[in-house]
Formats: C-alpha cells, structure tokens, sequence
C-alpha cells in the first residue's frame, strides 16, 4: 500500500475504536455500527460478540510477505478461523475487540489494507489467479489489477458511492473473475486491450453486464476505472438502497442510454490527460530443475518446467495450522507465491517439480474431486445477515456424496449462498441454492431455493433463475439421488444434464412438492 494512503487512513482508526467501543457499551445499534465498520472491511459476528476482519490483496496475491504476516497474526491473536472469499479475500474471524485495533493497523502496514473492504466503497478488485503463468492467456493482467487497486483507494474518502463497486479483471475466456457481468470488468485481449464491461453484477435482479468499449487500451485503464467512477456518482441512485448497485442504472437509463452516458464521461474523463500508465509486466526468471510432475491438481505453467498446485481447502477454510505449514514449506522456495481464486481455493505457483511434490502432499487434506471444490459462503452461523447456514450445508453434502463413492464429475461443484447476497455465487452455478425459510405442517423449517443451469464462461454466460425451496435436511439426499441418476448411465454431470433436464426437474419437484 502506497505510504500517502496509508498516512491518510491510519487516523482513521481513532474514529473506529471509538465506534466499536460504544457498539459494544450498548450505546450504538448494531444495524448502525455495522453502517460505519463496513468502512474498515469489519463486521461484528451474529451475537454481536466477536468480529471479522477481511484483508483486500489485489488478484488475491497472497505474497510470502503476507502469508508470513497472517500466520504471525494468528498466534499472537489466537486467531483460530481463516476464510477464503469468492472476492479473492482473506476473513479472518472470532476476533476479540481487544486485538482488532492493533490487528488492523499492522495489517494494513504489511500491506492488507482492510479500509473499503466492507460498505458503499471500491471493494478488492480481481484478477484471473494463473495470470502471468497460463499457457495462451492474452496477457498477464495482474500488474494492471494491482493498478486498478491502488487507483481506486483514491476514492474510499474523496467521494460517497451510493454502493459499492467490484472491479475485475480477465486474461482468458474462462472468466473466473466474472469480469463481464462485474460492476465493472476487463477482459484482456492481445494488444495489450481490454473489452470493458459494466453495470453487472449477481445478488438480486442480477445482471449481464454491457460491453462498453470494445478495445482500450491498456495504458488507459485509469480513464475507464475514473469514467464509471463518474457514471456511478451521477446516475447511481441515492435514495433507494434497494437499487443503488450499478446494475440497476440499466433499468433507468436503458441499456444504449447507459453505454452514452458511460461514453460521455470517457469523452470527459480521456480530455484531462493525466491518467496514462505504462506497466512492465514482471518476468519469472526461474526455470525447472530437469523433472516432471502431473497430476489433477498440478498445471504446467507456461514457463518451461514450473507448475503450479492447486488447494482447496474444503469450504474456503484454511486453518491456521495449514497456513504455518504453507509458511514454512515456500519460505526458501525461489519465486514462489499463492494465488487465492475467486471460487474460494488456492494456486500455489511458480514450483519446480521437486517444489511442487512437497507441496502436493502437503495439500493433500483439501478437495480430491470437482464436488468437494464446491463454495459456501460464511453462513448464517457467523454472518448477521445470513438466512441459511451454507458451511453445514456443504459439509453435510460432502458427507453424504463421500459415502456413496461416485466417480469424479458425476456430481458438479455446487454453489451455497446464505442469503440474496450472492456471496456463493449460486446464479452461475451448475446448481447452486440460496438459503431462506420453508414453511411445512410442522411450522417453518431452514430451507435453500435451488439454482441450476448457471454458467460464467465468457460468451456463455447464464444467470440462473430461483426455482422452488428444498428443505435444508433433504438437500444431501437430493444430491444422491441424482448422483445415482447419472452414475447409471457412466457419464459426468456435465454431459448428462444436456439430454436430461426433463429427470432433473421431476426430481427437484419430488423434494420441494
């Protein structure tokens, strides 16, 4: 973090301690502190107890630097739970109010600034988590992420949003970072260019986001990033905070009425000609030591002889005892770094073979197939505005998918959302539920709305609708029963589902009639 931001927020946490001490003498309401502690990316935990502190890291680089800072923290915080974001973030959780001051300003002095990684302000932008070392991507895009981060903290106290605004960005059509339905998304192409995305977003009345600009280039990111920017402050909606995400600016502009106004303020924006940049992208000098590796969860980087391992920790639960492993294994290992993803896992890049091995059996405790990599956000045991506990969930499923001993794709990875919000991603899921409540005989029961067709591939993005509620004790089943379905017939999920949709929704209607 550059030193003149944090020169200027660190007297922010006088405010802050202030606040979080009269939250908890009873004097403010929790609905109101929460307003105001969003602001420094914490938030009291439901009982309003303890708290969580999130970490914004551009493109989710998670640096040995950092790593080393995070394990430090957890021991002398006795910090017991670390949780993996679908925004390429860090939570850490259970925080006792008497650490979290000195907790917050030594992390934003190791360079995870906390301040805008909750409320109406830019939140941590992204960024493919392979950038840099993916065999054909249109080029590394994260230099210009970590730009765009350092950009955007200019305005977490010159201006007020009337919500808050993603920012990400793409290097291949994967689009893991959701980049073309984001409220504002860059999607690389050869050049180096991006196509420009905006007004997306999942949540409620998701939305695809509009291409607005077909071929930028690079060295302008800024006037893109300040151009929405001044869209959003002019045509954002400050009075219904229902509607104040970008993506409802399509609903009272149009969408051509949008890509004008947009335009019109790059127009205004590329006049002032000062925000160009010039980036060298960095270069991995190291090479292999003569080995080979392969395996599922090991890809070849584009640099000849590395690969890079990937972890998923079940649930985006990293323990501390694995980050101290993780700590200790790449200290000495040349070039090495993690990459959170924005599904809730990790890349370890940049390892030799030997490296890679290490750090191979060193993982082995996380996701072994694509159902175990499914998302859950924090769940309603922890987040005050969570409806559905999506961590027991998940790990009920799991559990239950494990005894049955399917073969690997026969189930899809699935997403679980607490709530409306999203933070699961269940819109773009194979099959994804958002938790709520079902009224039965017996009065009303934990319940999740199923979501399925969902797709965030670029060119083949699909926002899935809500369909019916299936009782949150029923959802393991559900799921075995259908693994059964498409394991009599030897194919994945993937290829069942095209010539099976009618089997699919008479089982959906088998548990939610």
């Amino acid at each position: 973090m550059p030193r003149d931001y944090l020169e200027e927020f660190l007297p922010d946490l006088a405010e802050f301690k202030e606040k979080t001490l009269q939250f908890h003498q009873g004097k403010i309401s929790a609905a109101d502190y929460k307003k105001f502690s969003g602001g420094f990316g914490s938030y009291a935990q439901r009982g309003g107890a303890k708290h969580m502190l999130r970490l914004r890291m551009a493109g989710g680089r998670l640096t040995k630097k950092r790593l080393h800072f995070l394990v430090e923290s957890c021991s002398k915080y006795h910090i017991d739970r670390l949780k993996l974001t679908t925004c390429q973030s860090l939570q850490l959780h259970n925080l006792e109010p008497s650490c979290l001051f000195s907790l917050i300003e030594e992390a934003w002095r190791a360079g995870m600034v906390s301040r805008g990684g909750g409320g109406d302000f830019p939140r941590n932008v992204m960024a493919s988590p392979l950038s840099g070392v993916l065999g054909g991507e249109a080029f590394d895009v994260m230099p210009y992420a970590e730009a765009a981060g350092d950009y955007l903290m200019h305005f977490i106290k010159s201006v007020k949003f009337p919500r808050k605004l993603k920012v990400s960005f793409s290097n291949s059509p994967e689009n893991e970072t959701h980049s073309t339905f984001r409220d504002l998304g860059f999607v690389a192409k050869p050049g180096p260019a991006f196509e420009v995305y905006a007004a997306g977003g999942l949540g409620i009345k998701p939305s695809l986001g509009v291409c607005v600009a077909k071929d930028a280039p690079a060295s302008a990111l800024l006037y893109y990033i300040k151009a929405m920017v001044n869209t959003f402050l002019t045509y954002g909606n400050y009075e219904n905070r229902a509607k104040s995400r970008t993506r409802f600016m399509l609903e009272t502009l149009g969408k051509e009425g949008f890509i004008k106004a947009y335009q019109e303020k790059l127009e205004e924006t590329l006049a002032t000609g000062k925000l160009d940049i010039q980036i060298a992208l960095p270069e991995i000098t190291k090479r292999g030591n003569g080995g080979a590796i392969s395996g599922k969860r090991i890809l070849p980087q584009k640099q000849e002889g590395l690969y890079a391992v990937f972890y998923q920790p079940i649930g985006g639960n990293l323990s501390p005892e694995k980050a101290l492993l993780l700590d200790r294994l790449i200290e000495t290992m040349d070039q090495v770094e993690i990459r959170l993803t924005p599904e809730e896992g990790m890349y370890i890049i940049n390892c030799n073979a030997a490296e890679a091995e290490k750090i191979l059996e060193a993982t082995a405790d996380g996701a072994n197939n694509l159902f175990e990599t499914s998302i859950a956000c924090i769940g309603a045991q922890v987040c005050q505005v969570g409806i559905g506990d999506s961590q027991a969930l998940l790990q009920e499923c799991i559990q239950a998918v494990c005894r049955e001993d399917f073969a690997d794709g026969v189930l899809p990875k699935i997403h679980i959302s607490g709530c409306p919000s999203s933070c699961g991603c269940h819109q773009v899921g194979a099959i994804g539920f958002r938790g709520g409540i079902k009224q039965t005989p017996a009065g009303p029961k934990p319940a999740f709305a199923i979501f399925h067709g969902g797709c965030a591939e670029g060119g083949r993005e699909i926002l899935a609708d809500m369909g019916k509620a299936i009782l949150a004790e029923d959802i393991p089943r559900f799921l075995t029963e259908l693994g059964k379905q498409v394991a009599s017939e030897n194919l994945t999920y993937g290829q069942w589902i095209s010539g099976h949709h009618g089997e699919l929704e008479e089982l959906i209607e088998k548990y939610t009639s």
